[in-house]
């Protein structure tokens, strides 16, 4: 096999070597050398973060009093249901007896005590602790619901209800106890008495 000569292969390697450094020789660096450095951005007016001045603000009393619906004040204009009452269009005397009515069948809890001036019942009730069982990713992904189940046997808990006006022409029922026997009376007197 015949070697190259060296004249062909200085050439080549120092046209190589050109080749391979990009032609930055070529290249003119005046442009960085006259840079400056330029002002940093301004945020308009009105674009900046939102006052959170009012954020920790704590309503007035009473701002929280349920409507005619059962509504009450809520998150971003939104209403928030009550969970441990709700309320009638009816005066208090003749909600105070309706309440009595639906109690006397006994199903709901067994009234212990009645204050007809305070318009109050106290019942004893048998619930179980109820706990939310909440679905895993894919269940989420799917849309699955969260369930509640029974963590315990029933025992017997004390229930407070109360009758109070709410508004013109309505009337607040409120319970007050064990947050299981509270969400089985108010169910049961909400689905009975059309809440």
């Amino acid at each position: 096999m015949k070697k190259p000569s060296l004249a062909v292969t200085l050439p080549a390697l120092a046209l190589s070597g050109l080749l391979l450094s990009g032609c930055g020789m070529f290249r003119s660096h005046k442009a960085w050398d006259t840079a400056k450095q330029e002002s940093p951005l301004e945020i308009p007016p009105g674009l900046d973060t939102p006052s959170a001045s009012a954020a920790l603000v704590i309503p007035p009393p009473g701002a929280n009093t349920p409507t005619a619906n059962g509504a009450v004040a809520g998150v971003n204009g939104q209403p928030a249901a009550i969970a441990d009452g709700f309320v009638l269009s009816d005066n208090v005397d003749n909600v105070y007896r309706r309440v009595g009515q639906t109690l006397e069948v006994g199903d709901i809890g067994q009234v212990q005590a009645h204050d007809d001036t305070a318009h109050t019942y106290t019942l004893t009730v048998n619930a179980a602790p109820v706990t939310e069982e909440k679905p895993g990713l894919f269940g989420r992904m799917f849309g699955r619901k969260a369930t509640t189940k029974e963590t315990g046997p029933s025992a017997p808990h004390q229930v407070q209800l109360s009758v109070n006006p709410s508004g013109q022409n309505a009337s607040e029922i409120r319970a007050q106890g064990d947050p299981a026997a509270v969400a089985k009376v108010v169910d049961a007197l909400k689905a009975r008495m059309g809440g």
